[in-house]
């Protein structure tokens, strides 16, 4: 099993490419959605933040209450200290059962770890991952991408970029960087061209 890091800042294409490599025959792996399923009503991450954080996170329906979450946790670097050490362990846990699982039905595997915020959280994950793939667009591109995509306010959509790791950051991560900022042929083109590099590198490994 071969297993990539895909990453890359807010609107800057992964979705595209992880679906491109989906095609081509990656197993994929979504960091939010585990980081959604860590937190589940009766998981001992919600139970968790429950007792850090108190009742007032907890929605009605025994779910977890992002924005209340949220407000505490993004005005409050301590708390989104504590925030992150319960939820990383979990999110890290879910990824070893689900990479047991592919290795399980296919030892050959090509698995792409979609990881928003690698480069935010220590870089290759001490070792997990054997490649890194960085997707980028321009800065305003990106902007523009969250306006007319998402709906999202320009001040916001702008604050949202300078919060997350630089491009350079994330190039230093990188072995391979996909610029998604031309046309949709242009970025899937250099999908194709990585997945047939990413081959090459899972046959000698």
């Amino acid at each position: 099993m071969f297993v990539i890091a895909l990453t890359g800042g807010i609107a800057a294409g992964k979705s595209t490419v992880t679906k491109r490599l989906r095609e081509l025959g990656a197993v994929t792996i979504d960091a939010d959605q585990l980081a959604r399923e860590a937190v589940e009503p009766g998981t001992p991450g919600l139970a968790a933040i429950r007792d850090r954080f108190g009742a007032s996170v907890i929605a009605p329906d025994g779910s977890l209450d992002r924005p209340a979450l949220g407000a505490i946790v993004f005005a409050d670097e301590a708390a989104r200290l504590d925030l992150n050490g319960i939820t990383h362990p979990a999110i890290a846990a879910l990824l070893k059962q689900r990479l047991a699982e592919t290795a399980a039905a296919d030892p050959d595997a090509v698995v792409v770890y979609d990881v928003p915020l690698l480069a935010e959280s220590g870089g290759r994950r001490g070792g997990l991952f054997e490649f890194v793939v960085v997707v980028e667009a321009p800065a305003e591109q990106r902007v523009e991408r969250l306006i007319a995509l998402r709906g999202m306010p320009r001040d916001e959509a702008e604050r949202r970029i300078a919060s997350q790791a630089s491009d350079a950051e994330r190039r230093a991560l990188a072995d391979v960087v996909i610029d998604s900022g031309g046309t949709l042929d242009e970025t899937l083109a250099q999908v194709d061209a990585a997945w047939e590099r990413l081959l090459r590198e899972a046959r000698r490994a």
